[in-house]
């Protein structure tokens, strides 16, 4: 008789927070957890990770050991195996995978995190039976994932899907759209005004704190949006800004639709406000590119890592 598979537990390597669940053979959650990222210090991110395993694994200690999968900021070079480009910076020249598997006993399989996004969200999420699914993260950085008939395109140098190391097209803004806001932001990538600057949730405070000299969060800011004028504004903004960034891959790939996802992505009515403006940056005399929001929330990345399997 054949067994029945295992158990896939994903874990979401975040910049505040690790998440971790075990699905079922079919997909439901049957655990989940959630702690604290340690800052800036590796070996302890390896040890709070080896202990989120190990829970997760023991959570059905009278089945078999479940698969173990990791979506991480950042790619798995294939140069020299170590991670590179993440924006938690210190697990860059790190070989996460391999460090964790000798730390906790199991085999682990990483990918980015917005890939891992996107693959859940392709898989029975918004993208579900769409044959062009580009996932997107608006979080603390800016990430993104590219699936094809429901299966990832890492690309060959791990990078399908980086849209938020482009430079973001400020000369192409709008004619309409005044750019109250100082050009020339750093990133931590060496360059300036990547997309990432300007739709992550850093990049949300440091347009609001331009604008009033007040320092709050991004989910401070947009939550609710429209009490204040300077908050609309804030939020008009970004919407702008983000149809001219999302037009680029539109216009490259032409996916059937963009999920969004990350902490930025929970700000209501952020895909429709989107989804308006596009027309006017898409070379094109329609855009049948739907802006979705995730079927499974917050725990589409936690959910792709354990899909790696």
């Amino acid at each position: 008789m054949k067994s029945s598979p295992p158990d896939r537990i994903g874990i979401d390597l975040g910049g505040t927070k690790i998440e971790a669940v075990r699905l079922s053979p079919t997909g439901e959650i049957r655990y989940r957890h959630r702690c604290a990222t340690p800052h800036g210090d590796y070996d302890r991110i390896i040890d709070v990770l080896t202990e989120v395993v190990e829970m997760a694994q023991l959570s059905f200690p009278d089945l078999e050991p479940a698969t173990v999968g990791i979506g991480a900021p950042g790619a798995r070079s294939h140069k020299t195996g170590m991670i590179k480009n993440s924006n938690t910076t210190v697990i860059n020249g790190k070989n996460l995978p391999e460090d964790l598997e000798q730390a906790c006993g199991y085999p682990i399989r990483i990918a980015n995190d917005a890939d891992c996004f996107t693959l859940s969200e392709a898989i029975d999420g918004a993208g579900a039976g769409q044959a062009v699914v580009f996932g997107v993260i608006l979080g603390t950085g800016v990430g993104g994932g590219i699936c094809i008939d429901q299966k990832l395109t890492p690309g060959v140098n791990s990078i399908a899907g980086e849209w938020g190391h482009n430079p973001m097209p400020l000369d192409r803004l709008n004619s309409a759209i005044t750019l109250p806001l100082t050009r020339g932001r750093d990133c931590y990538c060496g360059q300036r005004d990547c997309i990432e600057t300007w739709l992550s949730g850093p990049g949300v405070a440091a347009s609001y704190a331009e604008l009033t000299g007040k320092s709050l969060t991004a989910k401070q800011i947009f939550d609710p949006v429209g009490p204040k004028a300077t908050t609309q504004m804030v939020f008009d903004i970004y919407c702008e800004l983000a149809a001219l960034a999302l037009s680029t891959v539109i216009n490259v790939i032409d996916p059937a639709c963009i999920v969004l996802g990350g902490g930025v992505s929970n700000t209501d009515h952020l895909a429709s406000a989107i989804q308006k403006r596009l027309l006017h940056y898409v070379f094109s005399d329609q855009v049948d590119t739907q802006v979705m929001a995730a079927h499974h929330g917050d725990a589409s990345g936690v959910r792709g890592a354990a899909w790696l399997w």
